[in-house]
This record gives structure tokens, C-alpha cells and sequence, in this order.
């Protein structure tokens, strides 16, 4: 293993250190309990946005806090999830008196900790509402969930949810709006290579040098089927099938697409695929309102890529199009 670190059960927090060192001016961060949250928090009247997962993907979910996103993000160890501590104290921190949103990926052990959390603000009357992202179509069930992967779609749900409680939404709009957004997004990965966890040392699972796996999970789970190295047009077709076919998507609707690296796919390579990904969309009469391509929820140095899909209107557009300002996203400011 060669990775770029001091020691293995430092990597979490030394990592929320360098993040807060680097960009001073969006986030600060926690370290007992970890929390990255927004710099000037709370912000008085504002529903705060609350999400977070295991480490090892980034920039999800601490690149994501800043103006136009989320108000805090706890992040676990790697590729675990964070406790129910992490994510009573981060809404304590970010709790303007307009209420908290969490948005979970679903997997078991995230939901079952955003609930415990809950209930414990809940109980000093916080108000506290739930979405839960369930978007990967690859498999129904899998090593870490009941019902589908929680993937791409969070950064969806976080960008436009966040939009919406930046211009001052009410808890319960801004979950409408979350909710929109988690039932319009769909996703499907592949793996090149493995990935390989520090505290392991070792590859997650083994491909040969000819293999890849379609519909793999952000954690190295397996996915529809292991099959022989192809072109990258016929790979992404099968990912855009997928969830163009699940989405029921029809001829003159609009999507946002992103074009995701799992963490060591180069920028050459997915703009590539992005290439393939907008081509398949518009002849099969899709509008490409939108599109992200480069890394944004990744499976630390995993090879591959993932495409997501969102079905949007004129409301979640224009909430799209609203200025963003955090470590990983930024525009119209």
C-alpha cells in the first residue's frame, strides 16, 4: 500500500484539519465530535441542512458545506458510518430556530444514526426532518442496505435543497424539495480497479487485469455482473440504460448529468465518457439542462466512474442555478 499519510487512525482527522486550513473562509471543523461546519454558523432564521457518511469519499460530505449547501457534515471513520453524537452535536451548531434537515444515503448504519439523533433533538424540542437518498439502480438490496444504494443524487439533493434554504425556505419546503429532487435522481457505477482502505492495507476485492465490475457500490460492494474490459462508449451505455429505463425518461424532458470519478479515474478519461454520456441522452431525445464531470463522490482511489441522472423542471432548475460557494462546488458568486 503506498497512500499519502502520517498514521492510519489519524487520516480522518488530520484530513477535516487540512480542509478547514485550506478554505478558512466557507467551513471550521470539529474534532470531538467530528463535525465540518459552515464558518459564522449558526445563521439566525435559516433552516440548516445536516448530512454525512463514512470518510473516504470525498469531497462528499465536507466539501459540500458552505453558502447554497449544507450547514455541516459529519464525517465517519472510512467507510463508516458517524455515530449519533457527530450528528446531535452538528445541528446543535448549525441551529438557527428554523429546524433541521438531514439527508442520509441509505445505509443501514447511516439511517439508524440520523434517527438516534433525531430523537435526542427531538426531545429539546428541535425540529428535526429526515430525506433519505436511495438512487443507485444497480441491485435492489446489498451488503449495507435494505432497498437501493444511497449515491450520486446526494450531491443533487444537497446542491438544490440548499439552494432553497438559502433564500430563506421553510423546514417543510425545503423537505419537499429534497424529496423531489431524491425521487427524480437515479444512478449506476463501475469499477476499473479496486479500491483499498487504509486501515486494511490491501485491496477491497480482486479484478483481473482485463475485468471491471458494472454496478459496483461506492464501498467496493459488488454490483449486476463482472465482466471483460470494453470500449468506454459500450460501458457508459450500460450505465445511462439503466437509469434512463428506471426513470422512465421520455423524449423532450430535461436532465442535470454527473459524470462522476470514483477517485482515480483522470479528468482525461471522463470527459471521455462524459462525451458518450451527453451523445446517448440526446439521441434518445433528452435535453441536457445541466452536467457536473470530475470527482465528487468517490471511493478513495477506486478507477471507474458513475452517471447520474435527474429529471428536472423549471423549479429545480432554477434552484440549481443558484449561487453555491463551498471547498468543491462553486458558481455564481
Amino acid at each position: 500500500m503506498k497512500k499519502l499519510i502520517n498514521l492510519v487512525d489519524a487520516i480522518v482527522d488530520e484530513a477535516g484539519d487540512g480542509l478547514a486550513a485550506a478554505h478558512p473562509d466557507l467551513v471550521r471543523y470539529q474534532r470531538d465530535p467530528r463535525v465540518v461546519y459552515r464558518a459564522g454558523s449558526p445563521i439566525r432564521g435559516k433552516t440548516a441542512l445536516v448530512s454525512g457518511g463514512g470518510s473516504g469519499h470525498e469531497p462528499l460530505h465536507g466539501g459540500f458545506v458552505g453558502l447554497g449547501m449544507l450547514n455541516a457534515a459529519c464525517p465517519g471513520e472510512v467507510f463508516t458510518s458517524p455515530v449519533p453524537d457527530q450528528m446531535e452535536s452538528a445541528a446543535r451548531l448549525v441551529d438557527g430556530g428554523a429546524g433541521i434537515l438531514f439527508i442520509v444515503k441509505n445505509y443501514t448504519g447511516d439511517v439508524m444514526n440520523f434517527d438516534l439523533a433525531a430523537e435526542l433533538l427531538r426531545a429539546d424540542d428541535i425540529a428535526v426532518s429526515t430525506v433519505l437518498v436511495a438512487d443507485d439502480v444497480a441491485v435492489k438490496d446489498s451488503l449495507y442496505t435494505a432497498g437501493r444504494r444511497g449515491v450520486g443524487a446526494t450531491v443533487f439533493v444537497e446542491k438544490i435543497a440548499g439552494a432553497a434554504a438559502e433564500r430563506g425556505a421553510s423546514l417543510a419546503e425545503v423537505e419537499r424539495i429534497a424529496q423531489k429532487v431524491a425521487a427524480e435522481g437515479r444512478s449506476m457505477g463501475m469499477a476499473l480497479t479496486s479500491c483499498t482502505v487504509p486501515a486494511k492495507g490491501s485491496p477491497t476485492f480482486e479484478l483481473g487485469a482485463t475485468e471491471i465490475e458494472i454496478g459496483i457500490g461506492i464501498h467496493g460492494e459488488p454490483g449486476r455482473e463482472r465482466t471483460a474490459l470494453r470500449e468506454a462508449r459500450e460501458i457508459v451505455e450500460t450505465l445511462v440504460r439503466a437509469s434512463a429505463d428506471d426513470l422512465e425518461l421520455r423524449r423532450g424532458e430535461r436532465v442535470i448529468v454527473m459524470t462522476n470519478g470514483m477517485g482515480g479515474t483522470p479528468l482525461l478519461e471522463l470527459y471521455v465518457a462524459h462525451r458518450d454520456v451527453d451523445r446517448m441522452l440526446r439521441d434518445r431525445g433528452i435535453q441536457v439542462a445541466g452536467a457536473l464531470v470530475g470527482n465528487y463522490i468517490t471511493s478513495l482511489d477506486m478507477q471507474g466512474c458513475s452517471v447520474t441522472l435527474l429529471r428536472v423542471d423549471d423549479e429545480l432548475l432554477d434552484l440549481w442555478h443558484a449561487p453555491v460557494h463551498t471547498p468543491a462546488l462553486r458558481w455564481g458568486v
